[in-house]
């Protein structure tokens, strides 16, 4: 059993300001990328045999040197990213070895407090058969869609509605398959998944893995950090 990862880090973070790429801002004195890396490296059972980071152009050499003392005994390889998530995990595929590998990950830098039972959770879900999975919390404030006026046009039953995380875990084939058709709009990689018909299978996610996405968030990674440190 064999597992890359892919971690698309080339966003610059608007939302999250500062000057620096929002994967590279620091939560206790590492990188957001670095905290990801450290995770999914933490989860043994996946067993992680490669990691094929994107990142902004020029920025390569010095984001491997950054990331090569937490990948363990896996490969790093690292890519310059594109403009668009897509176009940095098509660029990121690219490198992941053709044989050999048993599932693919997915994982926003941005996510970079996700648990281990998390992860493999996806894992095993990927090897015992589902081409396409996602961790899943459930929703639990009222949606409202409204048209482009700004007028509500419904309210959905939000028993049936959850909010998606990553990693998302792939089929090598089927990540394949969902990258080679046009990817406008696509949010995540399992909506590409979708647009084939593919079925793309649950598991149950976790309050951590958040995504740091606009300041106030980087205090909710401190507090993370500080509480696992106090085990």
């Amino acid at each position: 059993m064999s597992t890359a990862a892919i971690i698309p880090a080339a966003g610059l973070g608007v939302r999250l300001g500062g000057e620096a790429p929002k994967a590279f801002r620091e939560v206790g004195g590492d990188s957001l990328l670095v905290h990801a890396v450290r995770g999914l490296s933490a989860a043994t059972a996946a067993g992680l045999s490669c990691f094929v980071v994107a990142v902004p152009p020029g920025t390569e050499d010095v984001v491997r040197k950054q990331l090569d003392p937490y990948v363990g005994p896996a490969e790093l390889r690292v890519v310059p990213g594109g403009a668009e998530r897509t176009d940095s995990v098509r660029a990121a595929l690219d490198l992941v070895p053709a044989e050999g590998i048993d599932c693919v990950l997915v994982h926003d830098a941005a996510r970079s407090f996700v648990p281990v039972d998390v992860i493999e959770r996806v894992v095993a879900a990927v090897l015992a058969g589902a081409p396409a999975v996602v961790p899943v919390i459930p929703v639990t404030d009222t949606i409202k869609r409204v048209d482009g006026d700004g007028v509500v046009v419904d309210t959905p039953d939000r028993s049936a509605l959850v909010a998606v995380q990553t990693p998302q875990g792939f089929e090598p084939s089927v990540l394949r398959r969902a990258h080679a058709v046009e990817g406008a709009g696509a949010t995540d990689d399992a909506m590409l998944c979708e647009r084939l018909g593919v079925a793309v299978r649950t598991v149950e996610g976790s309050e951590d893995a958040f995504k740091v996405t606009r300041p106030r968030d980087l205090l909710l990674a401190e507090w993370i950090l500080a509480e696992r440190g106090a085990r």
